[in-house]
C-alpha cells in the first residue's frame, strides 16, 4: 500500500503523556514517528525493486521489438529476392514453352504465372489441333494428283473398225 493510504488508516496516536516542556516529541510518540519510517523506508525499498523490475521488462520488450524488427526486414528482403527470381524463373519458362511450340504462335501464349502459361498452352493447343484438322479436311476434298495420269489403253469401245485400226497403228508407231 502507498505510504498515504497507510498513514490515513493508522489511528492518531493519542498521546499518552503531556508533550516535553521544551515542545519535543515524547518518546511514544518518537517510537510511533520511527515505525512510520520504517513503514516508508519498506515501501519506497519495494516501489524501488517495483521499479527495477519494470525497467528490467521493458528492456526485454524492448530487444524483443528490435529482434522482430530485424527479423521483419530480413524476411521483407528475403521474399523480394524470391518475388525476383520467380519472375525471372517464369519469364525463362515462357521462352521454353514458345520454343518448344512452334506449331503455335508466340502472342498466342502468355502468363504471369507457371499456372497461366500452362492454361494458355492448353487452350492454344486445342485451337492449333481444331484448325490443323480444318486444313487437312479442305486439303482431302481439293486433293488434285501430281504430275500426268496414268497411260491407260484405248478404250476400242464404240469405235468403228476404220477408227480400231487406225488406233491400232498408231499405238504401233505408225501414222495414218
Amino acid at each position: 500500500m502507498p505510504p498515504e493510504e497507510k498513514k490515513e488508516q493508522q489511528p492518531e496516536p493519542v498521546p499518552a503523556a503531556a508533550p516535553e516542556p521544551d515542545g519535543a516529541p515524547t518518546t511514544d510518540e518518537l517510537a510511533l514517528i520511527k515505525a512510520q519510517l520504517e513503514e516508508e523506508k519498506k515501501a519506497i525499498a519495494s516501489a524501488k525493486a517495483m521499479i527495477q523490475e519494470k525497467d528490467t521488462a521493458i528492456a526485454d520488450l524492448q530487444q524483443k521489438l528490435s529482434d522482430s524488427i530485424k527479423g521483419r526486414e530480413a524476411a521483407t528482403t528475403e521474399l523480394t529476392q524470391v518475388k525476383e527470381a520467380q519472375t525471372k524463373a517464369v519469364a525463362k519458362y515462357l521462352g521454353a514453352i514458345k520454343l518448344a511450340n512452334p506449331a503455335i504462335p508466340g502472342d498466342v501464349i502468355t502468363g504471369a504465372t507457371i499456372e497461366e502459361i500452362d492454361s494458355s498452352i492448353q487452350k492454344a493447343t486445342v485451337i492449333a489441333t481444331a484448325v490443323k484438322a480444318s486444313l487437312e479436311a479442305q486439303a482431302k476434298e481439293s486433293r488434285v494428283p501430281a504430275g500426268a495420269p496414268t497411260r491407260a489403253e484405248i478404250s476400242l469401245e464404240g469405235l468403228s473398225p476404220r477408227e480400231k485400226i487406225a488406233a491400232g497403228i498408231h499405238q504401233k508407231g505408225g501414222t495414218s
